[in-house]
């Protein structure tokens, strides 16, 4: 599984942008994709995740509403979209990739494939 994340960038307080995530190795049918960030000297954080076959989202409470994740399932391809970006918004974002093996598999944890970071910076 090859996970090639991009779309990072410089913008303004206020400003969008989207990410995009291409996976390729496999089928992913029944996986989670999911997309994390991190700053400096701070661990990795949780951002969103998506079911790849029934398109269920989840969102870390504090991203709900500015933060969109999404997939085309033609080009393999996940995507982050981030609206109203504040400067605490900088930081190296990485998508991730984990097959779901159970019902209850938590979707901000346990991601076994990970693609390089794509770094954001928002200034004010």
């Amino acid at each position: 599984v090859q996970l090639q994340a991009s779309g990072g960038g410089v913008v303004q307080s206020g400003g969008s942008l989207r990410l995009s995530c291409a996976a390729s190795g496999r089928t992913f049918n029944s996986w989670l994709m999911g997309w994390f960030r991190q700053t400096a000297g701070k661990e990795r954080e949780f951002v969103a995740a998506i079911n790849w076959s029934s398109g269920r989202t989840w969102y870390t409470d504090s991203l709900k509403g500015r933060f969109t994740i999404s997939r085309d399932n033609a080009k393999n391809t996940v995507y982050l979209q981030m609206d109203s970006l504040k400067p605490e918004d900088t930081a190296a974002y990485y998508c991730a990739a984990k097959p779901v093996r159970s019902i209850i598999s938590d979707p901000r944890t346990g991601y076994e494939y990970w693609g390089q970071g794509t770094l954001v910076t928002v200034s004010s």
